[in-house]
């Protein structure tokens, strides 16, 4: 069995995302579909458009993967503004304080990779189909 999607379906356009500027453009994949605990999207902003600044504290603790496809941009991460462009990749921990904007004369589009922290090693060597960083077997396919 497997799934297959694409970005035509699922897209919606959220308007001032954590407070930033303009609408953002997000696809989402196989968020009934898959188990990992984690969710996929696909973001595209506009010239000057942003995400605002934003913690996701504690109580609701997540951690989110950002990697660039097309564009530039910049990403404030706690007290210092980052540049970013196609082919980067930033990790965001729990707690962080974070946002960005699109600072090109082109749609900046990025994948959005997100869950909740494991926060335990035991929690996350017992999890289905965990490769220890010593693996060193064959992966069927």
């Amino acid at each position: 069995m497997f799934y297959k999607e694409n970005d035509s379906i699922r897209v919606k356009w959220v308007e001032g995302v954590h407070n930033g500027r303009g609408s953002i453009q997000i696809r989402s994949f196989f968020d009934k579909q898959s188990r990992l605990g984690t969710r996929l999207q696909v973001w595209e902003l506009e010239p000057g458009t942003s995400e605002g600044i934003h913690i996701h504290q504690q109580d609701k603790p997540l951690e989110e993967i950002y990697y660039f496809l097309q564009g530039r941009g910049h990403m404030w991460i706690e007290e210092e503004s980052i540049p970013v462009a196609t082919g980067d990749a930033i990790l965001i921990p729990s707690g962080v304080a974070h946002g960005f904007k699109n600072t090109g004369s082109e749609p900046l589009r990025l994948v959005l990779l997100f869950g909740k922290p494991v926060t335990e090693r035991k929690k996350l060597e017992a999890a289905p189909g965990y490769l220890s960083p010593n693996h060193r077997g064959e992966i069927q396919l």
